[in-house]
């Protein structure tokens, strides 16, 4: 029996680099395999009619999706290390 590709993919959390569908916030609740393409079914954290099929390997690309549940500010931060210009997002007033 062979090793399967991503094992603890399932109930994953992942955040979308840009809004995706309305919704940055998902997470995996099923996977299909499809001949050497593993694929992720998301689900937007806070609308649960919200779903979308995603490939493996897009979800490795980090300037597409960040691994766990991510603010605003860590986004910004991400984008900033890749293009070295800050994002566009206001301050915190705190």
């Amino acid at each position: 029996m062979r090793k399967q590709k991503y094992p603890h993919l399932l109930g994953s959390k992942w955040t979308a680099q840009q809004k995706t569908l309305g919704w940055r916030h998902f997470h995996v609740v099923n996977r299909k395999n499809q001949g050497k393409l593993v694929f992720a079914e998301l689900v937007a954290a806070c609308d649960p009619s919200v779903r979308l099929w995603v490939n493996v390997k897009a979800l490795k690309n980090p300037l597409l999706w960040a691994a766990g549940w991510q603010t605003l500010h860590e986004i910004a931060a991400t984008a900033a290390d890749y293009t070295g210009n800050p994002h566009p997002i206001e301050p915190l007033n705190e």
